[in-house]
């Protein structure tokens, strides 16, 4: 069964979220695909992955259908597919229920710095748990 966990966020910092996150799964050995919405915010997370941090490691790829390392263990997606088997989704933006029922964790965020997104992530807090995952606060 897919478990989701809500991550509050109170400031719009959600690209620092997608990395720390990124980063512990990735050190625990586990496979991660990050969605984003669109490929400037792809081609944007990328860049800001590598160089986050100081000293942090996270070898990934975004898949902007040009390259053939898709098998690394972290992807910045755009697309709702899975090319590198990753059972850790994190959603820079919501999925279908379809796609979420691939994986065994999915992180979702609760953006409490802005009402409108906060309203979105109660609905798909409350669709989630009507639906039958396993939902919680992390």
């Amino acid at each position: 069964m897919t478990r989701v966990e809500f991550v509050k966020i109170k400031r719009p910092e959600k690209a620092k979220h997608l990395c720390e996150l990124a980063e512990h799964f990735f050190t625990q050995g586990q496979r991660v695909l990050v969605m984003v919405c669109d490929d400037n915010q792809g081609v944007t997370l990328d860049r800001f992955m590598w160089t986050w941090k100081k000293g942090a490691f996270i070898p990934h790829v975004y898949d902007n259908g040009a390259v053939d390392c898709l098998d690394e263990p972290v992807i910045i997606e755009v697309e709702e597919r899975n090319p590198n088997n990753a059972g850790v989704l994190i959603m820079g933006k919501p999925c279908s229920l379809d796609f979420i029922r691939q994986f065994d964790l999915v992180i979702d965020f609760a953006e409490l710095y802005e009402p409108q997104l906060k309203v979105a992530a109660r609905k798909r807090y409350a669709h989630f748990r009507e639906t039958g995952f396993e939902v919680a606060m992390r």
